[in-house]
């Protein structure tokens, strides 16, 4: 039977019994708050994951999702430091005395930022590394690692520069990383966040399998829940830090319809702007290619047209160049050939913006971009969402919370033209309603939306622009 938050202890006593004996890993009564931080980010959880079980966490930012996978890691407390209490076990091993290298092998990690996760130059290496670190027989470790590859079906990237990758490759490489070590207890911190419809959909029974085949132990985390909802055994939904539920997948759909219809309303809703007027361009791409030093051209002819008042969302499959013809739109890349005009200021969101942190406050993160206004750098903040963080530290927000504040960075300075790239990967169904409305309030500047979130797609953007695979645009 499903549980949730108002059950009190019976709440507890069900997540220590459904973990029971049988459980591969368990926390119980669990608590962490981060060093700089005065308020827990998980408060008193308790749950069992048993072997061959897909449990999937929901909640919105900044809720404890990413926390709790840290926690089963042996990450939290003894990368983070800070403040922990209660009990976590993983394959009879207590976390406190035993950190990540005693498990890794057991439990393998793909994080949400898979730019933080390499280490090495090339992607074979990449996914051999972990297999040389638990000491693998060598004679195995490149058949291992191609095999892992192909699970994902990123084979063909075998031989490629990591830095060469789109976002949707990289992490496809990463989550190969962590099969190859075939471990006891997989946990996908937003694993699809990057990735086009069909690898997610792929990704995600790729996890199933597993589960039934292997018996391996999955935990994901996930804003985008309606496959995973389709797929997993059991749910848990975290807010503020507490476990509100913690039951069986058919059972949450009803929970989540009466307390969280967010996380399974099937689009974006009314977001108050339709009737559109579109003025001058703002950008225009003619005819522009571009290929990486490796030769590989990733762009090839492409010609695309931003006016202002305009929301157009660039979609397409990994690696298909949507974020290559994002940055010559903004300025970043020159093309090889082709044409580009721009008229106005442009300003550009990354798909890894905790990556580029200047300041150690977030108002001061947000002022570098208008001559250290930090009255403007607060409006802005409100406007995302972030009243009152203002003396926060960048690196101590939650991924959603620090993609709000990358979002307030390029706001901020009223641009001309706006592209932000994968803007809702960490964001909650609230959070990705609340965009829609905030980019179609504004009339002024060109907007461009490269994302794989199709409902967000469909709820913001006045155009969609497929980059197929063949680098042919189709508009819709």
């Amino acid at each position: 039977m499903g549980t949730s938050r108002a059950g009190g202890a019976g709440r507890r006593h069900a997540c220590r019994r459904r973990g029971g004996a049988v459980a591969l890993a368990r926390a119980e009564n669990l608590s962490f708050a981060y060093p700089a931080s005065t308020a827990p980010a998980i408060r008193d959880v308790s749950a069992g994951l048993a072997p061959g079980q897909v449990t999937l966490v929901l909640g919105r930012s900044g809720s404890g999702k990413s926390t709790l996978l840290r926690a089963f890691a042996g990450l939290v407390p003894h990368f983070h430091g800070g403040r922990f209490s209660g009990r976590v076990e993983v394959a009879g091993l207590d976390t406190r005395r035993h950190g990540p290298a005693r498990l890794a092998g057991t439990v393998a990690t793909l994080f949400q930022d898979p730019e933080g996760q390499v280490v090495f130059t090339r992607v074979l290496n990449e996914v051999a590394f972990g297999l040389e670190n638990v000491g693998t027989p060598p004679q195995e470790i490149e058949a291992r690692a191609l095999e892992a590859l192909e699970s994902v079906g990123a084979e063909h990237l075998s031989g490629r520069l990591v830095t060469e990758l789109s976002g949707g490759e990289l992490q496809r490489v990463c989550l190969a990383a962590t099969l190859a070590l075939e471990p006891r207890l997989l946990l996908l911190d937003e694993p699809t966040s990057q990735l086009d419809p069909e690898a997610a959909e792929a990704l995600l029974e790729l996890a199933v399998r597993l589960a039934r085949d292997r018996g391996t132990t999955v935990l994901l985390s996930e804003q985008r829940p309606a496959l995973p909802l389709a797929l997993c055994d059991r749910v848990l939904f975290l807010e503020d830090g507490h476990l509100e539920f913690d039951g069986p997948v058919d059972q949450a759909r009803a929970w989540l319809e009466e307390h969280q219809s967010s996380f399974v309303s099937a689009g974006g809703g009314d977001v108050g702007v339709h009737l559109r007027h579109f003025g001058e361009v703002a950008c225009r791409l003619d005819r522009v290619s571009y290929a990486y030093p490796d030769h590989l051209l990733v762009v090839d002819g492409a010609s695309l047209e931003l006016r202002r008042g305009e929301i157009v969302a660039l979609v397409g499959r990994n690696g298909s160049g949507k974020t290559t013809l994002a940055k010559i739109a903004a300025g970043l890349l020159e093309p090889l050939s082709g044409r580009v005009e721009r008229r106005g200021r442009a300003t550009y969101l990354s798909q890894d913006p905790g990556r580029y942190v200047l300041r150690e406050r977030a108002d001061e993160e947000v002022a570098v971009g208008v001559g250290g206004d930090l009255a403007a750098a607060s409006r802005t903040l409100a406007a995302v969402g972030l009243a009152g963080y203002e003396s926060r530290h960048p690196r101590d927000l939650s991924s959603g919370e620090r993609e709000r504040l990358a979002l307030a960075a390029v706001l901020a300075p009223e641009p001309d033209l706006l592209v932000l790239d994968e803007p809702t990967r960490g964001v909650d169904p609230e959070r990705k309603h609340e965009l829609a409305a905030l980019l179609k309030a504004n009339t002024e500047r060109a907007t461009l939306v490269v994302t794989h979130d199709r409902a967000f797609a469909k709820a913001v953007a006045d155009r969609i622009v497929s980059l197929a695979p063949d680098r042919e645009f189709v508009h819709a």
